[in-house]
């Protein structure tokens, strides 16, 4: 079964980057739904290293914004939501839940540079997933990085475990404040079929 046009805009051929939100919510029940949709994303034997902070209160949003580099903060601060993507450097410990057919605790744990790559790679799939997801609900999406790494994650994740990746703002983009979408590279510029 494949997606109608309107559904497929809607996630891909329509959809672009917001830098410029309009005031407004988003309840926590989109959220949730948002997670349980990206949960779904495949990743290195379901290790799911993925971790999602909803920046959505007032509160919370003071604490991001002084390690947003400036071209970043007004896009910060007018989203209705913004989810530091992060990945958490100890996910092995549940592996035994996640995948239980084979004793991937002990490959993880016992080789740092192999559960790094996954952490890396699958974090960044569940990333994605998050930008897929919240577009099939309705919500516009502002990708970025441009942020100071260390200083969110000493704020955020003071022991350590968790590490963010990029941030996403969420809400209801301005549409008129798009610019024209830029140029992409060709199928044969960027893939091979061998």
């Amino acid at each position: 079964m494949k997606l109608d046009k309107e559904s497929m805009d809607t996630i891909f051929e329509e959809a672009r980057t917001h830098r410029y939100f309009e005031k407004g919510e988003i309840p926590d029940e989109t959220l949730i739904r948002l997670y349980d949709l990206l949960k779904l994303a495949p990743t290195l034997a379901n290790c799911q290293p993925g971790r999602f902070v909803f920046v959505k209160s007032p509160e919370a949003k003071k604490r991001l914004l002084p390690y947003v580099y400036d071209s970043n903060a007004r896009k910060v601060d007018e989203a209705a939501v913004t989810v530091i993507v992060a990945n958490d450097t100890k996910f092995y410990e549940y592996m035994p839940r996640l995948y239980p057919q084979a004793n991937f605790l002990t490959m993880f744990s016992e080789n740092e540079e192999f559960a790094k790559s996954a952490m890396i790679s699958s974090g960044s799939m569940q990333g994605a997933y998050l930008i897929i997801a919240a577009r099939a609900l309705g919500l516009d999406c502002g990708p970025l990085g441009g942020f100071n790494n260390a200083a969110v994650d000493k704020e955020f994740f003071p022991d350590g475990r968790w590490k963010s990746n990029f941030l996403c703002n969420l809400g209801t983009g301005v549409k008129s404040k798009l610019h024209p979408r830029e140029d992409r590279l060709k199928f044969e510029e960027a893939c091979k079929i061998v």
